[in-house]
């Protein structure tokens, strides 16, 4: 606890679980109050905890790795760091907080009830502040008690402020005891915080390119851009071009997964001012046409200047003139082209530049080159056989990443996805399994494994598994628009319209969550306030068949059986199915066209004969018409 803190143990709360915790960003950068508390759990806690949550804490505690084996690793781990292309998406580090907070919460139930005091939240790193919230809410009360102050002026424990008053000489002082300790968390925060202020620019380069790239690695983007934007003003991109590149490449990378993207144009403008390497500036474009391509905001997509930007940074890595390089570089920039040539509704030729960046691999690099790189293209090929009416070659692309590195999560995902359409549900769900087991906790492959429970009939399986999605992830539109749906099959009204409107709120105009809503409303009698919420998500997803159905049932029920068959009708243009041909038949009827709802009386019970609804309605149709004749 720092000197002179107001924040004493309070006899009405738990005892602590360990010292006041000083957040300042500047002491061990991301995870500075995280990596504290694993750092007090570890040497205590059972093993085989330990090894279920290696991942996490190593990454919240760099330092502890000699107290946590490695026992989940991905090919990255192992790879050179220029062959480690893939970039952690934002949401990386919500999977580590949310395993973070498991292992806490499993070794209080073991030890009982304690309290987090931390300190300084205001200067926090974002990778601290969103575990405190995770923290606050999978952790109940009666076992942490978390209080936090954001106005404890900063410390570093044994002797020295990040703020206080230094000459540069303290400065390269204190960065040389801490260096003499050799904690990697210094590296991340005092460290590169006391040699900018020292003597020595050429060591705050130093110490700010380790950190840049170990909190790259672990995908902490805020970190990557602070410190990569402190960095740049100290490399001159004239004297020491590659590791000023690297920099810049770096932060705007970083930037751009954080939805700045703004910045991150402006950074590689820059580097086309100030580069003449070919390589750099193909690299410039390519980066800049992703930015356009997958920009946070739709309205601000634009497919057009990103075809350009590919299509130049193409143009130069054609030309490169070492061959390895040349089918990497190239390689990488015509996968890019067909994520665009996707974008533009063309998977026909998206596939035709991904082979081509295979073949390239194939024949340009070593066998045991960019074994990443080449997974990637295979992913990718993957998903645009499954588009292109192919999902066996796609089934064997992914049965080979998922061989060449099965520590990484992601893929099993798709393989799951795509064996679930061929219908092996069980190899699906073992897939789903196995994501959870080999990374952090993610949404993903519950909220994937609801569907199947789901179109099992297990309506309770499928609504834990929702349930737990949502807790690992609260804003998970999906899983929210999901289980909105369930709970209005399963009559929870009043959770549906929560789950509904917090999805609305995230995402204003979602049709899924529209079409809940608007069942709710029906439900509720609120008929116009449901034709107004059906109406809109039509208007978003003309195709959207749950919507023309509820619709068609609005209708029926409001007195309107000519309407409600027409949107019948719509529901079923991607093809027959008996509950909408049944509900169909019974507007027809009312809309006095008996022969038309026999007709489909008759084919919803060629699909479904044991469909006893059906039977009697159909029978009471053929005895009226009968009657009549």
């Amino acid at each position: 606890m720092s000197r002179g803190s107001p924040i004493m143990e309070e006899p009405h709360r738990p005892p602590l679980l360990l010292p006041p915790i000083d957040a300042d960003r500047r002491l061990r950068g991301p995870y500075t109050a995280g990596g504290a508390v694993a750092a007090a759990l570890v040497p205590e806690a059972r093993p085989e905890l330990v090894a279920r949550y290696d991942i996490e804490l190593c990454t919240v505690a760099p330092d502890l790795r000699e107290l946590v084996p490695a026992r989940r690793r991905s090919m990255a781990a192992r790879l050179p760091r220029a062959e480690r292309i893939l970039v952690h998406a934002p949401r990386r580090t919500l999977r580590i907080a949310n395993g973070l907070a498991e292992f806490v919460r499993e070794h209080l139930s073991a030890t009982g009830p304690r309290t987090l005091v931390v300190t300084n939240v205001h200067e926090a790193d974002p990778t601290d502040r969103e575990l405190l919230r995770v923290l606050r809410r999978r952790i109940g009360p009666e076992l942490l008690t978390v209080v936090t102050t954001g106005q404890e002026p900063s410390g570093e424990g044994a002797g020295g402020k990040p703020g206080e008053e230094l000459s540069p000489e303290e400065h390269d002082k204190r960065a040389d005891e801490l260096e003499a300790r050799g904690s990697i968390g210094a590296r991340l925060g005092a460290i590169p915080y006391h040699r900018e202020h020292g003597t020595d620019p050429r060591k705050a380069v130093e110490a700010l390119r380790f950190a840049v790239e170990w909190c790259l690695d672990a995908g902490c983007h805020h970190a990557v851009a602070e410190l990569g934007l402190r960095a740049l003003p100290l490399v001159d991109p004239e004297t020491d071009p590659d590791l000023w590149w690297r920099f810049l490449h770096s932060t705007a990378t970083a930037l751009g997964s954080l939805h700045r993207e703004d910045e991150a144009e402006a950074l590689f403008d820059r580097a086309r001012r100030e580069s003449l390497s070919p390589v750099t500036h193909a690299a410039a474009a390519y980066s800049t046409g992703m930015l356009k391509v997958r920009h946070h905001d739709p309205a601000r997509r634009d497919l057009d200047a990103a075809l350009a930007w590919v299509n130049e940074a193409i143009a130069i890595s054609t030309l490169l003139p070492d061959p390895g390089e040349r089918a990497f570089k190239l390689g990488f920039d015509l996968n890019g082209r067909a994520l665009i040539e996707v974008r533009r509704g063309r998977p026909a030729k998206a596939l035709e530049f991904v082979q081509r960046a295979v073949e390239l691999a194939d024949g340009g690099l070593r066998p045991d080159e960019h074994p990443i790189h080449r997974m990637v293209l295979l992913a990718n090929r993957a998903q645009l056989s499954v588009m292109l009416g192919d999902p066996e070659g796609a089934l064997a692309d992914l049965n080979r990443v998922i061989d060449a590195d099965p520590g990484y999560p992601d893929y099993y995902i798709d393989r799951g996805n795509l064996l679930y359409r061929l219908g092996r549900p069980a190899e699906a769900v073992a897939d789903y399994e196995t994501a959870v087991e080999v990374g952090p906790p993610f949404p993903e492959p519950y909220y994937n494994r609801a569907e199947v429970r789901f179109s099992a009939g297990d309506y309770a399986g499928a609504l834990a598994d929702l349930d737990h999605a949502l807790e690992l992830d609260p804003d998970f539109v999906d899983a929210l628009a999901n289980r909105a749906g369930l709970l209005v099959a399963l009559g929870e009204y009043g959770r549906a319209r929560a789950d509904a409107e917090a999805g609305l709120a995230l995402e204003e105009g979602n049709p899924y969550l529209l079409c809940a809503l608007g069942q709710v409303e029906m439900a509720e009698g609120r008929h116009a306030q449901a034709r107004a919420a059906f109406d809109r998500a039509l208007e978003r997803a003309p195709s959207l068949i749950a919507a023309w159905a509820a619709r068609g049932a609005l209708a029926f029920e409001t007195g309107d059986p000519a309407g409600a068959a027409e949107d019948f009708t719509r529901a079923l243009e991607p093809g027959a199915d008996p509950a909408l041909l049944f509900n169909r038949a019974l507007a027809l009827r009312a809309a006095g066209r008996p022969e038309e709802a026999a007709a489909d009386l008759a084919r919803a019970l060629e699909l479904d004969p044991a469909d006893e609804d059906a039977q009697r309605e159909f029978a009471a149709l053929r005895a009226e018409m009968d009657g009549r004749r």
